[in-house]
């Protein structure tokens, strides 16, 4: 088979990390994802998507429609799990893999699955002993299985969801399950890189049960054997893969011993019954006429180069930090969507709800809350002071009357660390500005409707008449006569005029990057609109009107999520309103349209390339109802 484009899930781990190279080395397109950051080393032409995967949807992998899915991603301790590893191994493991085939298996571009499974499956009768072996046991594929601890219980359970869906989707695509034996590399957490990592710190290390036999498999070998199992269409089922030669663990420690001569090791007692075991690798080795290359004495100086130079490399960045969403009120749906976007990137980050209002119902579905102070410059000391208390690293301003002051002063939010994500102060406060606003579209021949300070101004009747400043909604009069319009003026602070144009007005979501240009875009229809907010909107699609929006968007010089107002005319044309630099009250319809637009803009201000990530529209349309909800919790007794 011929490989064209592949997603590799797990794609900065010990395996991935050198996979990706060698698969675009080979001309194919990849499409790479991992809960860690994108490894320098990847080549620019990957694209790469960082977050977790339990989070990925079925629009966003068929955007990038793979033939082949090269499932990397796990989880596991080594030796001895722990208590805590119930709920981790369930997620990373079993959950995942199911996730993952659950978006992948009916894609009509999949052809071949590989799955990176474990010799763990295999019964530990088999090759653990009471005392030490002369020689290892080589295991068969159809050799008894029993698997030995969480981790093999999670990879037979998606090698047996494999065989499951090879009865139904043979003809779609075939999979393959390699059981990998005992991996090492650049960067693990085997045994013999942190045996590396103490050594070249000038620590002794400790050695159990030297006379063990493993199959080790180096890093480099695992990921050309599983391509090559990969583009071996023909061969499904179990496969192992290993060197079919096992060695000692007290080998390990004798090429150790050449590269450290003044190496200090103990050998300590231990109750791990004794290892002998190693890859039956004639399967393998008919099917793909392949052989692995490295041994302990090729690899493990590799190791100790890559060990070495991590050690010369500056501290890699701490985690990102938790988002704060302000003025958070009663926005429930945006807090929602903000945690799913937040855990998509990763999954210790914290949702905080803040707003003025102790009481406000934010706080019951938020991960924590904060009672803010009022965002006004006398409080920028105590708000940074109070973000970086709160391990906050991310801020999403989401009420109009704070996003001059967000915007005034990103630049030293992230002089502190702390990324806000709002336009520039300039479009912000063009953006408010309905008057400014208007002038800006009508100078550079954009399709803004026109605004006036004076009447005398605004043309023949009828006309609007509204707020310079504030909520496009509050107080609006609309369809007036002259007469009319002057008396409803007089009830504003700063009025404006407007022609009154007849028509429907929509709404646009869009997401822009931090150049200012659109990413992708969702028209709705406002189909019942309460207070000035959608509470039903249905999505649709119209190039002219699309090609409209972009223009006067990146006009604007925004980034992140905004929500454009436009009023369509009887003739189809469109007559832009306003827009707000913000997320909007029912944006999250856009999301469900698949314009990512929060998780856009955590990954963007996290470092990660956010043009590599797919916009992917769905097929159909959404039509979203907002509905009150009752949130149940339950109290200590």
């Amino acid at each position: 088979m011929k490989l064209e484009r592949v997603f590799v899930s797990g794609a900065a781990g010990v395996i991935g990390s050198q996979m990706v190279p060698l698969l675009a080395a080979r001309g194919i397109t990849v499409l790479a994802a991992d809960l860690k950051p994108c490894p320098a080393h990847f080549p620019p032409e990957v694209q790469y998507r960082q977050g977790d995967l339990n989070h990925m949807d079925a629009a966003e992998l068929a955007g990038f429609a793979p033939d082949c899915f090269i499932h990397l991603a796990a989880t596991f301790e080594r030796s001895t799990e722990s208590y805590g590893f119930w709920e981790e191994n369930f997620r990373h493991n079993l959950a995942l893999s199911h996730h993952l085939m659950t978006l992948a298996k009916d894609l009509p571009s999949l052809r071949r699955v590989v799955f990176a499974s474990s010799y763990l499956i295999y019964d530990p009768a088999l090759y653990q002993f009471d005392r030490a072996q002369q020689q290892p046991v080589s295991l068969k594929e159809s050799d008894p299985i029993l698997p030995r601890n969480l981790t093999g219980m999670a990879k037979l359970a998606h090698e047996v969801e494999l065989r499951f869906l090879d009865g139904f989707r043979r003809d779609g695509f075939s999979s393959v399950c390699a059981r990998i034996f005992r991996g090492y590399g650049p960067g693990s957490r085997d045994v013999i890189s942190r045996w590396v990592r103490s050594l070249l710190q000038g620590e002794a290390i400790t050695i159990f049960r030297p006379e063990g036999w493993f199959d080790y498999v180096y890093a480099k070998d695992t990921a050309e054997g599983l391509i090559r199992l990969a583009e071996a269409e023909g061969l499904t089922g179990i496969v192992n893969l290993g060197t079919g030669q096992a060695r000692r663990v007290g080998e390990v420690v004798a090429v150790l011993k050449r590269h450290f001569p003044a190496m200090r090791a103990s050998e300590s007692p231990s109750d791990i019954p004794f290892e002998a075991s190693q890859a039956d690798m004639t399967r393998f080795r008919a099917a793909i006429g392949w052989q692995p290359a490295y041994d302990l004495e090729k690899a493990i100086p590799e190791i100790i180069a890559h060990e070495r130079a991590r050690l010369a490399r500056p501290e890699a960045k701490p985690a990102p930090g938790h988002l704060l969403v302000t003025s958070a009120s009663r926005k429930i749906p945006l807090l929602r969507a903000a945690i799913a976007a937040a855990r998509k990137l990763s999954p210790e980050m914290q949702v905080l709800a803040g707003d003025i209002d102790p009481d406000a119902p934010a706080q019951y579905a938020a991960d924590g809350f904060w009672v803010m102070p009022r965002t006004d410059d006398t409080a920028l000391d105590t708000l940074i002071d109070g973000c970086k208390a709160r391990g906050i690293g991310f801020v999403l301003p989401t009420r109009d009357g704070e996003l001059g002051f967000w915007a005034r002063h990103k630049a030293r939010f992230a002089h502190e660390g702390i990324a806000v994500l709002v336009s520039p102060e300039e479009s912000v406060t063009r953006c408010l500005d309905k008057l400014d606003f208007a002038r800006f579209g009508q100078e550079r021949g954009l399709p803004f409707i026109p605004a006036f300070e004076g009447l005398e101004d605004a043309g023949p009747a009828p006309y609007a008449v509204k707020e310079r400043f504030g909520a496009g909604s509050r107080a609006i009069g609309l369809n007036l006569d002259a007469a009319a319009a002057k008396e409803h003026a007089k009830g504003l602070t700063s009025p404006i005029f407007q022609p009154f144009i007849d028509g429907t007005e929509i709404s646009v979501d869009a997401w822009l990057d931090r150049n200012h240009r659109v990413k992708g875009l969702v028209l709705r229809r406002r189909d019942r609109v309460v207070d000035g907010e959608s509470q039903v909107t249905t999505s649709f699609r119209d190039a002219a009107i699309e090609d409209a929006a972009r223009a006067a968007l990146e006009a604007l010089q925004l980034c992140g999520p905004v929500v454009m107002q436009i009023l369509i005319d009887k003739a189809g044309q469109p007559h832009i309103i306003e827009c707000n630099s913000r997320f909007g009250g029912a944006s999250t319809a856009g999301i469900a349209a698949g314009l990512d637009s929060l998780y856009w803009s955590l990954a963007e201000a996290a470092g990660n390339d956010v043009a590599a990530l797919p916009f992917a529209r769905i097929p159909g349309e959404v039509r979203q109802v907002r509905l009150p909800a009752d949130t149940h919790i339950i109290l200590p007794e």
